[in-house]
């Protein structure tokens, strides 16, 4: 076999990971954790054997939809900074946390499993709030964000409003107001 075929296999079976990764959210969203393996592999266009392999059990799946998504989320925000100003990339990254909290009600109880520890749940947490704290202190270095709050209590604030409302929309009205609170009083006006 040729360096440029096993490159190849290798982007093939990341494109696979990755993809059954996209599929198993998906469906654990619509579906809750006890969404079908079986389909989520046929989904992913791949054999039940392909996501056995990768994910030998169910929760092996769920930790990895989990922590997937929680990269991805942390890293958009230095992707929003990139495309926006600190508060509007601020905003979009909390829409998305709002979206990401939504779509892990599905697998909550397998996600008690997952962060059963606190150092599980801890390091989590650390993760959103250095990217949260990333977006404040760009926000703060502009002006248009007040210095002073903690990043972590802003999470925790961003993570009870996720769990008190019954819409997205309320939520995002919410996430507005927390937005509000956070900007400075001389950018505000």
């Amino acid at each position: 076999m040729s360096a440029d075929s096993a490159k190849r296999l290798r982007a093939d079976a990341q494109h696979n990971h990755d993809r059954l990764l996209a599929v198993a959210a998906d469906a654990f969203t619509r579906e809750g954790a006890g969404a079908s393996l079986r389909s989520i592999a046929q989904e992913a266009g791949v054999g039940i054997g392909t996501l056995y392999r990768r994910f030998p059990t169910r929760e092996a799946l769920v930790e990895a939809v989990y922590r997937n998504e929680v990269t991805g989320l942390c890293a958009a925000a230095a992707e929003l900074l990139a495309q926006a100003p600190p508060v509007d990339a601020l905003r979009s990254w909390m829409e998305r946390f709002v979206d990401f909290m939504d779509a892990k009600r599905g697998m909550a109880d397998a996600l008690r499993g997952v962060l059963a520890s606190d150092d599980d749940r801890m390091h989590t947490r650390g993760l959103l709030r250095d990217a949260l704290g990333e977006l404040l202190e760009a926000g703060v270095g502009e002006g248009t964000v007040s210095p002073g709050p903690d990043p972590y209590d802003v999470l925790m604030a961003l993570g009870g409003v996720t769990l008190i409302v019954e819409s997205r929309d309320s939520a995002l009205r919410l996430v507005d107001l927390l937005i509000n609170g956070l900007r400075s009083r001389t950018a505000s006006g």
